[in-house]
């Protein structure tokens, strides 16, 4: 019996040593290489202004902060993410609203986003439709909208674009799981007023932990800047602080493995499409399942997870037991947020209230995925899910 990670890192001795070589000097923080690795940012995304920080969470953070959110503020997002795309808004007190997503991809539904600023603009009765059961106010502004590009295809911006121009909105991207994905031959990242990229170990590129704030509001990167650095604002000694702010400094050796990886982009990806190909190739047609779809409007995928679905009828729990069984791990990819328990205790969610993103959180399975799995591996665990779908 094989045993296969879920995910591994992809690194060479050209990280290594560029790691290796920080050591050797007396700058292990805010050296040279966070700013090269922002520079490398700049040139790919072709933004004026890209922030290291120390995950995507940290720079989604920033970016609620240079959108103006406040207390009470409602921002539409999606429960179907990892939650730290709605807790960085309660961090500042501000009120997600929820849209549901999309079948096909998972992301946010554009038409039902428009559908909410159109009623929370009006606000009173029509804004109740959209409102959380308890905790916010029919009168409360719509600050933003917070898309999230999942499982590395871009949400549909332009409808989003088209909304928040409308009702004028700052638009925040989260593409934490998206790097080097393209949207109608445009970069995720760059599509809003700010987009966010992260590099934990199981994404495209990784620092170890950190992430990248991406902007061309230059006044925004500047506050940015200086919140992520205990609030130092130009001119400030180490003990001067103009800002309330925040220790989300990425350290020179992640900046260093990140720059080394980010020259390795798309060989990554390449790698991580070849990968998710042999899983189609293998698992198409495979009766109770449901591969991954890539939409018309994705012109290039950035695989982050590779998450297959399983039929409504199935036991989802049995299967992922009986693949680790056979040193096959998998895990739920996701549990919607509005039902995580501190949201239901907050705002009084209840299940059926988002029945496209339960349905997919009920159904949804990540199989090993990475950039150095094998031909070999990804047969392995397609051959044990079909043996196992058979007996289920």
């Amino acid at each position: 019996m094989q045993s296969i990670p879920l995910s591994s890192p992809d690194l060479t001795d050209a990280e290594r040593q560029a790691v290796s070589a920080v050591l050797l000097t007396p700058y292990l923080s805010m050296g040279s290489e966070i700013k090269a690795f922002e520079n490398a940012f700049e040139a790919l995304t072709g933004c004026q202004c890209a922030i290291g920080v120390n995950s995507g969470t940290a720079g989604l953070h920033l970016c609620v902060h240079a959108a103006g959110i406040q207390e009470g503020d409602l921002v539409i997002t999606t429960p179907f993410s990892f939650v730290a795309s709605t807790n960085v808004l309660l961090f500042e007190r501000a009120v997600p609203i929820f849209v549901d997503i999309e079948t096909l991809t998972g992301n946010i539904d554009p038409h039902l986003v428009e559908a909410a600023a159109h009623d929370l603009a009006a606000r009173g009765h029509a804004a109740r439709r959209w409102l959380p059961p308890r905790g916010a106010s029919e009168t409360a502004p719509l600050k933003a909208i917070l898309p999230v590009d999942v499982f590395g295809q871009p949400a549909d911006m332009d409808g989003i674009q088209q909304t928040a121009q409308s009702y004028r909105l700052k638009v925040i991207e989260d593409s934490c799981e998206a790097l080097g994905a393209e949207y109608k031959g445009r970069l995720a990242g760059t599509l809003g007023d700010y987009g966010v990229f992260a590099f934990y170990p199981n994404k495209q590129i990784t620092t170890g932990e950190g992430g990248c704030i991406v902007t061309n509001d230059a006044q925004a990167a500047g506050r940015m800047t200086a919140l992520r650095n205990q609030g130092r604002a130009p001119g400030d000694t180490w003990l001067q602080h103009t800002y309330l702010g925040y220790n989300y400094r990425l350290d020179e050796m992640s900046a260093a493995l990140g720059r080394v990886q980010l020259k390795r982009l798309d060989e990554l990806l390449i790698k991580r499409q070849q990968v998710a190909d042999w899983y189609a190739n293998h698992l198409q047609g495979v009766e109770g399942l449901e591969i991954p779809t890539v939409a018309s409007t994705t012109t290039r995928m950035s695989w982050f997870v590779y998450v297959v679905r399983c039929a409504p009828e199935l036991d989802r729990s049995a299967i992922a037991a009986a693949l680790g069984k056979r040193g096959i791990p998998t895990r739920p990819y996701f549990l919607p947020i509005h039902l995580q328990p501190y949201m239901v205790e907050k705002f009084g969610y209840r299940p059926g209230m988002f029945p496209i993103a339960e349905d997919l959180g009920q159904r949804g399975l990540a199989l090993p995925f990475s950039s150095v799995m094998t031909q070999q591996q990804v047969e392995y665990v397609c051959e044990g899910l079909r043996e196992v779908l058979r007996n289920s």
